[in-house]
């Protein structure tokens, strides 16, 4: 999870590196899935990745700067001490992601789950808080997954050093993944062992993103391409048949146009959009936030053409008022209650009451919802698909898939749509989208 942002200024920096030709997509001989199909699946985030807001009860002693401050795993385990976190977590690992909830999923119409891990599930130095035993739990999870037959992303979410600051990295604060050539190293070491869980599982597994949302700005690119480069040879030498993800780095999809590395099979790329994180997005009236898709529908759909794209992150969330989404501790831009640009709320009044809440929406909010959800389907599905980010949180119902389902906030099945119309030809690959938002 993390911000919808662009950088033309480093699109020739990229260019440099990615050559070839624009007129098909790097090669992709295997087929998401089982079905062949988009991707239509959900993100098992805050499992074995804290992150404060989706699982805000595990934080809360902390809460009013009480005993310390835990803002991250990093600090989770550090103020916990290893002995105590690995009691916390392992009880949270067998609790967060049950039987039910892969089974729900099923039952929704969803095809895929990415899963989100951090680089110490495979190795921890000395002076390391971070705590182990993930790999397990994730194996039993994958297996879950195949018995209700949905396959899996494995997403290295997190790299040693912070690839971009974000709590999410399991380390909040400075981005110094690319300072030492040992962080790399342990990065592949983690992906190596991303790959053979993917080898072990070939049928469920069917690809392995290599690092999330690496931070363009506070990265040298160069370093983020040679890290690409090194992560699908060891990928390819261990699971040869599984699809490599890259992430854009936030950079706008343009930035990519040239990728088609001499060689590279079975590579998509990662695209993340949310509409709460910047003030272009955050701004926008529900009829903006509808219309914004018809954008996204097009830069999603021009560069699937170049490079298959899929869209791992997004959510319903119109707002940023999610108790603790913008850090442990930090307020919401919406209402003014933390400090941004606008130096106040998005407008007079702007209040975060009832914002998360299924219970407090009124019709037109959740016929709203409902029109948001499938107009972002529409869009995702313009390319090779997508991933809701959350299937389920403590407290935020815009980001919960499986209460949004349940209550008709997002279709179910996702085909099932009232205010959009798409259409899957004899190619899977080559999906007619129209929806009323947008212009022919």
């Amino acid at each position: 999870m993390g911000l919808l942002s662009s950088a033309a200024a480093l699109a020739s920096v990229v260019g440099l590196y990615l050559t070839g030709s624009m007129a098909s997509p790097v090669a992709l001989e295997r087929r998401f899935g089982n079905t062949g199909d988009v991707i239509r699946g959900v993100n098992l985030g805050g499992l074995f990745v804290l992150e404060p807001w989706i699982t805000p009860s595990l934080f809360s002693q902390w809460e009013g700067g009480n005993n310390g401050t835990a803002v991250d795993e990093w600090t989770y385990c550090e103020a916990l001490g290893k002995a105590e976190c690995a009691s916390r977590l392992n009880k949270h690992w067998a609790s967060w992601v049950t039987e039910s909830d892969i089974a729900t999923l099923a039952s929704l119409g969803l095809n895929h789950i990415r899963i989100p891990i951090g680089f110490w599930a495979f190795s921890v130095l000395p002076d390391e808080p971070y705590v182990q035993g993930q790999i397990p739990y994730m194996e039993k999870i994958i297996q879950l997954a195949g018995r209700y037959s949905l396959n899996v992303v494995l997403d290295l979410h997190g790299v040693p050093g912070s690839q971009n600051g974000f709590d999410n990295s399991g380390r909040y604060g400075a981005i110094r993944w690319q300072e030492t050539q040992t962080n790399i190293d342990r990065s592949i070491q983690a992906i190596e062992g991303l790959a053979r869980i993917a080898a072990k599982y070939p049928k469920i597994v069917d690809a392995v993103e290599v690092v999330n949302e690496p931070a363009n700005w506070g990265l040298s690119m160069d370093g983020v391409i040679e890290y690409y480069k090194r992560a699908y040879t060891s990928l390819r030498n261990i699971a040869p048949n599984t699809i490599m993800v890259i992430h854009d780095a936030f950079l706008s999809p343009s930035s990519w146009d040239m990728l088609n590395v001499p060689g590279w099979q079975n590579v998509i790329l990662d695209t993340h959009t949310y509409h709460v994180f910047v003030k272009d997005r955050l701004t926008l009236s529900r009829d903006g936030h509808l219309k914004a898709t018809c954008d996204d529908a097009r830069s999603v759909y021009g560069f699937n053409t170049r490079l298959w794209t899929i869209t791992g992150e997004w959510s319903l969330a119109t707002t940023d008022c999610a108790r603790w989404l913008n850090g442990f501790g930090k307020g919401a831009r919406w209402d003014g209650s933390m400090q941004w640009e606008m130096n106040g709320p998005v407008y007079p009044g702007a209040t975060c009451s009832g914002q998360n809440s299924i219970s407090a929406w009124d019709s037109p909010t959740r016929i709203f919802f409902r029109q948001f959800a499938e107009a972002q389907m529409d869009a995702y599905e313009a390319g090779s698909g997508w991933f809701f980010w959350n299937f389920k949180t403590e407290e935020a119902d815009d980001w919960n898939y499986i209460k949004l389902a349940q209550n008709g906030l997002v279709p179910n099945p996702p085909t099932d749509r009232h205010y959009s119309r798409y259409s899957l030809g004899n190619n899977h690959w080559n999906i007619d989208i129209s929806s009323p938002w947008c212009s022919s």
